[in-house]
């Protein structure tokens, strides 16, 4: 960071650190940490949360422009809306990078564990929510398996009486937004149609989302039930390549990849069924979950399509106790997925590439997978100021994996390729059993009554995704890789009032059995990796008009031990794509009732591009400009400048075969917003 950057984190700090008087901030509401309302104080983890007057004021085109105001997180933004994730991790890539992070919607996972997907969120209807909330570190005692590195929550809002409401947005490359919402006491319908052109030639997408949401009394039965539907159909633009393409004004809107393209839909039916029962409540959620997506790997040689899709039903449990001291869940979940991948032209490239990628079907196969998982959590009141909280989950995954091709390294229609056979690797059918313990042992203490202690020992675990499993190469015709873990220690500081909140938390993990692709491009396990920083997360108000928040990260993400990631030794070297500091800051301006300005800087550090720590990216700060006029009760202007300074950078930078690859980031754009409650 510059030194202008550092005066204004430590400015803040001290201002932050000033609050005394009541506990407003301790008491603002969090569901993601137990599955269930409840204040911060009483939540042994950290957990960032984005409220609905700061979403409406974002008014995120992409998940990473909300999501970059929570410390110790990072969304990295590919081209349209696809994206990878950090939380207190580096950005993950490979088939099983988005299983080191649990995405949900109102408490049930986007996707079945062991079918996810890195850009998930996208299936989310996180346009319309009423709150975005990110654990931090594991959160698999409560979860199970994915909530490794951390877990979003994307809430969405409540029937609310007599709510019609229209907005519309416009901006460059041909963007337009329309979402419109109705609502009466019961019943609420939220639709958002999104068409982008895109600001790389030959891109853009056509996104549509809809959100209808029921709530009812029957008796002592509390119910609410939703249902999401999101459509994606995305003309995809690819890395363009060479050291520092970004800047150059010629080539930063080249699509190399024109031909690429994802279509994703997703179908997602859930109720909440809340009633009292034996002493305590009982919260019952069944729900069912439908998923597709193709796409062209227009970024590996052949560029073969690929399918893939599932059906899940589920159901979750929760019951608490009236005293709130015991909570004990049950969770199971059944799912029928395929993939598919065909390849409608022949290789190019050289002798190797042509010689063992064929034209035709790469993989043909089904999974039926049945997790069954149970946790119990007790909190023990050692004294006043003093609580120890206890947690425990045992999960059990298993695969029935049915190959319809023909098992090994033909082409699809048996013929042997050559260089020792095809790339891809069809195992036959086979059945695999993964069983997970996840413990936490917590504990919050009261400094006073505006300052609180916290902290936690844990341990998180990802069962193996289904295409480290099954979507093999090369000589790999049976994989005997276990489940990933991570122990985790984290002890923080929270506290506050009604000017000023503050959150410092310091963790340290530890990750084994780190699944990757080694340099004969087979699935292994063995890796281990560390992962060690600070998150601090601040909010002050200066007076009626003018309000502060600042979110920073550092840490360090390095190789610990990967035999088989690379040729030359890595233990020691910072992971690629892992800076070590991140932050964002917004001061937020209101001179009068009716004009709302805001201007927001956002950081992403320097980082290593490959695990060889020999091409870094220097990192980029950027200015944002957001307004708001509220001409009446009922209607508001809204503008929004982005990148203010038209800085020239990479939203992702990356190494590979041979050469700097970047996304490249967007210049000086601005969006115009009506608003009408009708």
């Amino acid at each position: 960071m510059s030194r202008l950057n550092y005066l204004i984190f430590l400015s803040m700090t001290l201002m932050s650190l000033q609050a005394t008087a009541s506990r407003s901030w301790l008491d603002e509401v969090v569901v993601t940490a137990v599955k269930e309302p409840k204040a911060v104080k009483e939540v042994a983890a950290t957990i960032s949360r984005l409220g609905s007057d700061e979403l409406a004021t974002i008014s995120h085109t992409h998940i990473n422009e909300a999501l970059q105001r929570v410390s110790g997180a990072w969304i990295s933004r590919g081209n349209g809306q696809e994206h990878l994730t950090a939380i207190r991790s580096p950005v993950l890539t490979g088939a099983g990078s988005c299983g080191a992070f649990l995405m949900m919607q109102d408490g049930i996972s986007l996707r079945a564990p062991g079918f996810c997907n890195v850009n998930e969120l996208f299936e989310s209807v996180s346009e319309m929510a009423t709150r975005l909330e990110v654990q931090k570190g594991p959160g698999s005692d409560i979860y199970g398996s994915n909530a490794l590195h951390g877990a979003v929550n994307v809430v969405t809002p409540e029937p609310v009486a007599g709510l019609r409401r229209l907005k519309f947005e416009a901006g460059p490359q041909d963007y337009y937004r329309t979402s419109l919402t109705g609502s009466t006491e019961s019943l609420r319908l939220d639709l958002s149609g999104t068409t982008d052109g895109g600001y790389k030639d030959e891109s853009g997408f056509d996104q549509q989302k809809l959100l209808l949401k029921h709530t009812t009394l029957i008796g002592k039965k509390d119910i609410t039930t939703s249902l999401s539907y999101t459509n994606l159909n995305q003309e995809t633009a690819g890395f363009i390549l060479g050291d520092k393409v970004y800047a150059e004004t010629g080539e930063k809107r080249d699509n190399p990849n024109p031909e690429a393209y994802r279509d994703a839909r997703s179908l997602r039916l859930a109720s909440s069924i809340r009633q009292p029962l034996v002493s305590g409540d009982l919260i019952i959620r069944p729900y069912l979950r439908s998923v597709e997506m193709e796409f062209l790997q227009h970024f590996l040689p052949g560029q073969a399509i690929e399918e893939n899709g599932h059906d899940s039903l589920g159901l979750q449990t929760l019951w608490t106790s009236n005293t709130g001291n015991w909570r004990a869940g049950l969770e199971v979940e059944y799912t029928e997925g395929y993939l598919e991948e065909s390849q409608p032209n022949p290789t190019s490239g050289s002798p190797f590439l042509v010689g063992t990628i064929p034209q035709g079907k790469h993989y043909d196969y089904d999974i039926e997978a049945l997790l069954a998982g149970f946790f119990v959590q007790y909190q023990q009141d050692v004294t006043d100021d003093l609580a120890l909280i206890w947690g425990l989950r045992y999960q059990s995954t298993r695969y029935d994996y049915d190959n319809r091709m023909i098992d090994g390294r033909t082409r699809d229609d048996g013929t042997a390729c050559g260089f020792g056979g095809c790339r891809f690797n069809r195992p036959a059918d086979r059945e695999d059993t993964f069983n997970d313990w996840s413990p936490r042992l917590g504990f919050l203490y009261m400094l006073s009554d505006d300052h609180q202690m916290y902290g936690s020992v844990s341990r998180g675990f990802r069962a193996p995704q289904a295409t480290e499993l099954y979507r093999l190469q090369a000589g790999q015709s049976v994989t005997s890789i276990d489940s990933v873990e991570l122990d985790a220690l984290e002890v923080g500081f929270r506290g506050g009032n009604v000017q000023a909140g503050y959150n410092l938390s310091f963790f340290s993990m530890d990750k084994r059995n780190f699944i990757f692709r080694d340099t004969s491009r087979q699935n292994v396990d063995g890796g281990e990796t560390r992962h060690y920083g600070l998150e601090l997360d601040l909010d002050y108000k200066f007076n009626a008009k003018l309000s502060a928040k600042l979110a920073f990260t550092w840490a360090q993400h390095k190789y610990d031990n990967n035999p088989a990631l690379s040729r030359t030794p890595l233990k020691g070297n910072e992971i690629d794509t892992a800076p070590t500091t991140l932050g964002s800051a917004s001061l937020k301006w209101r001179p009068v009732e009716q004009t709302l300005f805001e201007l927001e800087w956002v950081h992403i550090g320097s980082y290593y591009e490959d695990p060889q720590n020999e091409h870094p990216y220097e990192g980029h700060d950027l200015l944002h400009l957001r307004t708001q006029w509220f001409l009446s009760e009922s209607t508001t202007l809204s503008a929004r400048l982005m990148n203010l300074t038209d800085e020239d950078y990479a939203e992702r930078a990356d190494f590979g075969f041979g050469s700097d690859r970047y996304f490249v980031g967007t210049p000086l754009s601005l969006f115009l917003g009506l608003s009408i409650n009708f």
